[in-house]
């Protein structure tokens, strides 16, 4: 049942896509042209941004009109053959790439083979006819992603914020363990939740893109537009943490020799940066700036006994429990900036809070 709850099928660009699909075969029956053409169009120049539909849909338009001509010109010399099919296609990615139109590359060859088999005679004719069903597409549908549903991308990015923030904790647990306990065994799955971790990363990245894009066409609330920064600082400050737990992932797990003393200081340490990676405002206790304390003390006793040289080939600047150490103090400088931050958002909220009880009475 909780699998069936996440399960969202009808979706904005679902939507969005059902509205230009209708728009574009209604237009086309309204003037008596071939709707085929425009709802295809229609279906795949829904852009999750209004940006991306015009960008997109300025290249798309000429290289539909690539395809067309080409398709007419194969089927008057060649007819309706293989050899048609094939130079139809071969020609139009060709041209499109030379042309640097590669984001209209997929349109103009559909429509280039779909014009083939239905073109009997008076080509020209044929060939402005599809003109204006491309033209009726693109337009529906860039009209639809402006005017209906505008995309907002904030509560998701927040959403996915709060998720990529428990898996990072998770897996600062699991390899940091790893790496104490000399578990070889479970390496993999460490690295494999890394790069899922960095994917997922990236396309947060890519949702506040399309979140910027689509402000340059709809206004935004003030409330909307701090919290959207906020998050944004947070997912930088995220990845952060990801470029530092890249080192420890490249840890050898045998080289390390770490005292029971320090062991224990170690899992105290990092079960408590755990913590505070889970808790949303990040807050970080008296007793966690004291455990950090004492690994800053070993930190620079480790890079003290690093750095004298020793009679060998060749001699690493940093060993592995110093890299290991200035991990995670470097996550902990981390987590005092976004304790920072989520005081600074607590205390606007407060003040916002008081301004607007003060209006109403």
């Amino acid at each position: 049942m909780k699998q069936l709850r996440r399960f969202k099928f009808i979706g904005g660009r679902l939507i969005k896509t059902g509205i230009a699909v209708f728009a574009a075969a209604s237009l086309c029956q309204l003037f008596g042209l071939p709707s085929v053409f425009a709802v295809i169009i229609a279906i795949v120049t829904i852009e999750p941004t209004v940006s991306a539909s015009i960008k997109k849909g300025i290249v798309r338009f000429p290289a539909a009109l690539i395809g067309a001509s080409l398709a007419m010109t194969f089927v008057y010399v060649f007819g309706y053959s293989a050899l048609t099919y094939t130079l139809a296609t071969v020609s139009t990615i060709f041209i499109c790439h030379k042309l640097r139109l590669q984001a209209g590359t997929l349109i103009a060859t559909v429509t280039a083979l779909a014009m083939i088999p239905i073109t009997q005679d008076q080509y020209l004719l044929a060939f402005f006819e599809r003109a204006g069903t491309t033209t009726i597409g693109l337009t529906v549908s860039t009209l639809v992603n402006f005017l209906i549903l505008p995309a907002n991308y904030v509560t998701e990015i927040k959403m996915r914020n709060e998720k990529l923030f428990n898996e990072t904790a998770r897996l600062l647990e699991l390899r940091c363990k790893e790496v104490i306990d000399r578990q070889r065994s479970s390496s993999k799955d460490s690295q494999k939740m890394h790069r899922q971790l960095t994917s997922e990363l990236g396309k947060s990245f890519q949702l506040c893109q399309y979140q910027r894009e689509e402000w340059k066409y709809h206004r935004c609330k003030t409330g909307e537009l701090r919290m959207f920064f906020h998050e944004y600082r947070k997912l930088e400050h995220l990845q952060q943490i990801q470029f530092h737990l890249a080192n420890v992932l490249s840890l050898p797990l045998g080289n390390l020799a770490f005292s029971p003393a320090k062991k224990q200081l170690l899992r105290q340490t990092i079960e408590s940066t755990v913590a505070i990676l889970r808790a949303r405002d990040h807050h970080i206790p008296k007793e966690h700036f004291e455990l950090i304390e004492q690994l800053d003390q070993h930190f620079w006793y480790s890079k003290h006994e690093a750095a004298v040289p020793l009679a060998k080939a060749f001699h690493h600047h940093f060993s592995a429990e110093t890299i290991l150490l200035y991990v995670i103090l470097s996550i902990h400088d981390v987590l005092e900036e976004l304790e920072r931050m989520a005081r600074k958002a607590e205390k606007r909220n407060r003040e916002e809070l008081q301004a607007f009880s003060a209006e109403d009475s």
